[in-house]
């Protein structure tokens, strides 16, 4: 990774952002550019300094954190912080990178940290223009073909890529891997899904056939996804 990670929190308690500052400060890989204390001077700080990554809580004044996430287009990666167990389902649903349960130990943030940083190497080797990706699985960086996937499952923080000979799990979002590959040659067809189109042998009601594997096709984006079909 040839830069640090440029990033900010967004909390209503003191004591919680002066703690995460202080955990910044011992990771040489992360670069504080602001703290603030609820979204709306988030969206302040960020019109002026756009960062990489948000540490932003959830339960906050005005405007929660899951609020604010929903409503921006193409919002920083975010590590979601709370004291609301609650919260974890409706957090990997926005695709966040982690959940931090409050309180916060060093040992747990560090590990949030790296995988920060795990998705932001793999994104700076992976080019939208190349003919493949890397994804880190097994402790490694694995070398993707595109023309390898047949199509893409999320299960919870983790994601399972069905290739034409193998499986690849890797700690991903399905949002993270469709920013990845070439417009056009994939499809999201459920929020759980991608599908290679050029690998879609028939379609029967909201079911894609590819090989023996049956791919469910969601119903808000059908469309969508019979105009990509059929172009």
């Amino acid at each position: 990774m040839k830069n640090k990670i440029t990033c900010m929190i967004t909390d209503d308690e003191p004591y919680a952002r002066k703690g995460l500052q202080g955990y910044i400060e011992k990771i040489d890989f992360l670069d504080l550019r602001g703290s603030c204390e609820d979204a709306l001077q988030l969206g302040m700080l960020l019109a002026e300094q756009p960062v990489d990554l948000i540490f932003l809580d959830i339960q906050m004044p005005h405007i929660t954190g899951t609020d604010f996430l929903k409503a921006r287009t193409n919002p920083p990666q975010v590590i979601f912080t709370t004291a609301y167990e609650q919260y974890a389902i409706q957090g990997f649903e926005l695709d966040v990178l982690d959940y931090l349960l409050k309180p916060i130990s060093f040992d747990r943030f560090l590990k949030a940290a790296y995988k920060a940083k795990d998705y932001f190497e793999v994104r700076e080797k992976s080019s939208p223009a190349a003919s493949y990706l890397f994804l880190k699985a097994d402790g490694k960086l694995e070398k993707i073909l595109f023309e390898e996937i047949l199509f893409i499952e999320a299960m919870e923080n983790y994601v399972v890529l069905y290739m034409q000979s193998q499986k690849i799990i890797t700690h991903s979002t399905i949002k993270a891997i469709l920013e990845k590959l070439p417009a056009g040659k994939f499809i999201q067809t459920h929020k759980s899904f991608i599908a290679a189109v050029d690998k879609i042998d028939s379609i029967a009601g909201n079911i894609l056939h590819i090989r023996n594997h049956e791919v469910p096709v969601g119903r808000t984006l059908r469309d969508g996804v019979m105009k990509s079909i059929l172009s």
